[in-house]
């Protein structure tokens, strides 16, 4: 028997005025996924606590079976644990992102970036990811970053992208951080930290600016047309706790399949064994499949994240995210399926949530999902799909999500 759990982050979604109401995965043409809503069972999946703070990983988190309230600390110390950087018990690990600020026009602020000394509550989130800044690009920033300001209680780390780490020596966890993407468009006057070492966190922040304001690729990117990335935006702390293994609590071997830091680091955490990053980086979606199905040889299951490609899930064309699922659907569910059908017997929960939040939407509602056992009779749902509104519908009660593994890896059918 075969298990595998399908998480399709961030492809939940409201009713968008564009699409005539329907929300993307309403609009798009997913035939793989209706099948499985179609053939199994179909309802809404409970994760986070009421008050739990959110955050990449969450679902995740749950999904595996480890409750949120005890396990997830954060998106930081699971992509530190991808990323393979050592943490000691007492350390804080900040995610950093490198975002655009801007002068705020209201503040009565005339001069350019560079005319900013300071940062403070005159400016504004004008990028959270600034400008989808390249690896390389962003590498070499941070690099310069921690030349400047690591030390042996303070250090920076390189990830993908915007996204990067801090691991802060017997830090501060408190701190009340925000994710940036919450605050595009936003003045920051309210939201930089406050509480426990935020006094630290403003200072490391402060200091990122100046340092990157006139770094010599921003003035590169700025002559291309390009946003800069001229601060660190430091939240997603936690500290790294042991979580028990997965593969002995249900005596099995696992894997992570994920291009994505913080979920291959959920899979580390959980005890699974995880994809090469450099196997996965820059794959397209035919390749995780084929991956997926290569490891499922030699595994009892496959953990199988995927999210929309970085200029869909930050853009603002809806049409590019109801095509975007339309692929993953195509390119990955169609031939995943396909291939465990050839493999024997399994078991598949495909899991969908809002994930990140963007553009300053609040994520609404539970995520939802499709389970399908191979061995039981199929349902004669024929009109049934993979979307929102089918799932509320559903006349199942909400599952737990923290408890859906032991039904996943339950002896017999």
């Amino acid at each position: 028997m075969k298990h595998v759990i399908l998480h399709a982050d961030g492809m939940a979604d409201h009713p968008r005025k564009e699409l005539g109401g329907r929300t993307p995965l309403q609009a798009a043409s997913t035939p793989h996924l209706d099948r499985l809503a179609q053939g199994g069972e179909l309802g809404l999946l409970a994760a986070a606590p009421e008050n739990m703070r959110q955050g990449n990983g969450l679902m995740g988190t749950a999904i595996l079976g480890y409750d949120p309230k005890k396990y997830y600390q954060g998106p930081g110390p699971l992509e530190a644990a991808s990323l393979g950087v050592a943490i000691g018990e007492h350390d804080v690990v900040y995610r950093c992102t490198m975002v655009t600020l801007r002068a705020d026009a209201q503040s009565g602020s005339k001069g350019g970036l560079n005319e900013i000394k300071k940062l403070g509550p005159h400016m504004v989130m004008d990028d959270a990811t600034a400008g989808l800044i390249s690896t390389e690009e962003a590498r070499e920033l941070i690099e310069a970053i921690n030349e400047q300001l690591g030390s042996e209680m303070i250090q920076f780390y390189p990830g993908l992208g915007h996204r990067h780490l801090m691991v802060w020596v017997g830090g501060k966890s408190r701190a009340v951080c925000t994710d940036p993407q919450l605050l595009v468009g936003r003045p920051i006057a309210d939201v930089l930290p406050t509480g426990d070492g935020s006094d630290i966190l403003w200072k490391l922040m402060d200091a990122s600016f100046q340092i990157l304001r006139d770094h010599p690729l921003n003035d590169e990117r700025l002559g291309a047309g390009q946003k800069p990335a001229n601060c660190l935006w430091l939240w997603g702390q936690g500290k790294a706790i042991l979580w028990p293994s997965l593969s002995e609590r249900f005596k099995m071997s696992g894997v992570v399949v994920s291009p994505n830091d913080v979920h291959r680091g959920l899979g580390i955490m959980a005890g699974l064994e995880a994809v090469d990053g450099a196997r996965l980086a820059g794959a397209d979606l035919r390749t995780q499949a084929a991956v997926a199905l290569g490891e499922l040889k030699k595994h009892d299951f496959a953990y199988v994240h995927v999210e929309l490609p970085d200029e869909v899930v930050y853009g603002a064309d809806v049409a590019a995210k109801v095509k975007g699922i339309e692929a993953v659907d195509r390119e990955l569910v169609g031939p995943l399926l396909e291939g465990l059908a050839k493999l024997g017997a399994y078991r598949i929960v495909a899991v969908c949530d809002s994930g990140n939040v963007h553009h300053g939407q609040a994520a609404e509602g539970p995520g939802f999902f499709a389970y399908r056992d191979s061995a039981a009779a199929p349902s004669s749902e024929a009109t049934r799909r993979f979307i929102e509104a089918d799932a509320r519908a559903s006349l199942v009660p909400p599952r737990d999500a923290t408890k859906f593994v032991m039904r996943l890896f339950a002896k017999g059918t």
